[in-house]
C-alpha cells in the first residue's frame, strides 16, 4: 500500500489515480477532516487524518496499514507566508520531511518519492535541455525552490545514511483539472477564462506575461502518471528525475490550442517577451520507466476545457 501525502491536492489526486490504474492500493494522509471523495477517484482509497509534523499521528498510520511506499507531495515549505515566526515555520517545513523519512525507516519502506520543482534550475543560463546533473545555483528567486534545494541535499544524505531509495521529483510547470491560477505561468488562467467566457485576469502573475514566453509545461495527468511510474518501477538508477513534458511550450502555442476549442476566447497576450526555449530533459525518466507524455497542447487544452464545462469549479 502506497501512502500519499497531499493526495487530495492538485498533482496528488492525479498521482493517486495513476497509482490506482497501476493496480496499487493507496492511503492518503490529510491534516484536516477528509473532504468528500465523491467522483475524485474511480476506485476506493483510504483516507487517514494526520499531520506529517506530528510524528505520533503519522507513525500511527503505519500501525493500521502495511505501507510499502511513500509519495510525499504535501507542502513542505513555509509558503505562503503566514503569521508563524520564520524560524518555527522553517522548522515545521524541514521537520515534516524528516518525519516522513523516519516513518519510512520505521516501516521498512523501500522507496520514498519527494516533490521538488523546476524552480531549482533558476539562475542557470540554458538554451535548451536542463538535465538533472547540472550544478545548481546556491541562491533562489523564491522561497519554494530555496526549500526544495535544501530538501534535495537532505534527501541525498538520508538516502546514504538509511539505505532508503529516496527519489526527488523535479516537477515542471503543471496545469490541468483541479488546478488554479499560477503566479509563474498563465496557462491555467487562460483556460479558465476561455471556459467561462470572460477576459483573462493575470493580475496575480509575478511578472507580465507575453506571447513568446515559454516553459516546459506538463499536463497534470502526465505528471501524475510519471510520478506513479517512478514509485512503482522495479529499479531506478538515479536519485533525481525531471517530471515534465520534455519540450518547451510558448504561451502563443497554448493560446492557439485553446482557440481550437473556444475561437472567440479573450486571452491574447502582447508580444515582446523572452523567447527562451529551455526545457527539462526527461531521458532518465523515459529510460528507467518507459514514460512518454500522452497530452500535447491541443489535447490538454480540450480536455481541461471539457472538465471545466462539465461543472467543476477548480
Amino acid at each position: 500500500m502506497i501512502l500519499v501525502t497531499g493526495g487530495l491536492g492538485f498533482i496528488g489526486s492525479h498521482t493517486v489515480q495513476a497509482l490506482l490504474d497501476a493496480g496499487e492500493e493507496c492511503v492518503l494522509v490529510q491534516r484536516r477532516a477528509a473532504e468528500t471523495l465523491t467522483g475524485r477517484f474511480d476506485r476506493p482509497v483510504l483516507v487517514e487524518q494526520g499531520d506529517v509534523n506530528v510524528p505520533d499521528t503519522l507513525l500511527g498510520i503505519g500501525k493500521r496499514h502495511h505501507i510499502t511506499g511513500i509519495v510525499h507531495l504535501a507542502g513542505s515549505m513555509p509558503w505562503p507566508p503566514s503569521s508563524e515566526p520564520p524560524v518555527e515555520a522553517a522548522r515545521h517545513a524541514l521537520g515534516g520531511l524528516l518525519n516522513i523519512i523516519q516513518a519510512a525507516q520505521d516501516w521498512g519502506v523501500r522507496r520514498v518519492g519527494i516533490a521538488s520543482t523546476i524552480g531549482v534550475y533558476s539562475g542557470i543560463a540554458a538554451k535548451d535541455a536542463l538535465t538533472e546533473d547540472l550544478p545548481l545555483a546556491m541562491g533562489s528567486f523564491h522561497l519554494i525552490p530555496t526549500f526544495k534545494k535544501i530538501g534535495e541535499l537532505l534527501n541525498a544524505h538520508l538516502a546514504d545514511a538509511t539505505g532508503i531509495d529516496i527519489v526527488n521529483y523535479r516537477i515542471s510547470g503543471t496545469w490541468g483539472p483541479l488546478g488554479h491560477s499560477d503566479p509563474f505561468f498563465p496557462a491555467p488562467e487562460l483556460v479558465h477564462a476561455a471556459a467561462r467566457g470572460r477576459a483573462a485576469d493575470l493580475s496575480g502573475m509575478s511578472r507580465p506575461a507575453y506571447a513568446e514566453d515559454a516553459l516546459d509545461l506538463c499536463y497534470v495527468k502526465d505528471t501524475g502518471r510519471a510520478i506513479a511510474l517512478l514509485q512503482t518501477a522495479d529499479k531506478l538508477r538515479h536519485q533525481t528525475y525531471n517530471v515534465a513534458s520534455g519540450r518547451s511550450t510558448s504561451n502563443a502555442e497554448i493560446i492557439a490550442a485553446i482557440k481550437k476549442v473556444v475561437p472567440d476566447a479573450r486571452i491574447d497576450l502582447p508580444t515582446g517577451g523572452n523567447a527562451s526555449r529551455a526545457y527539462l530533459d526527461i531521458t532518465r525518466l523515459r529510460e528507467d520507466t518507459g514514460y512518454r507524455p500522452e497530452y500535447d497542447s491541443e489535447r490538454a487544452a480540450a480536455d481541461y476545457i471539457a472538465w471545466l464545462r462539465a461543472g467543476h469549479e477548480r
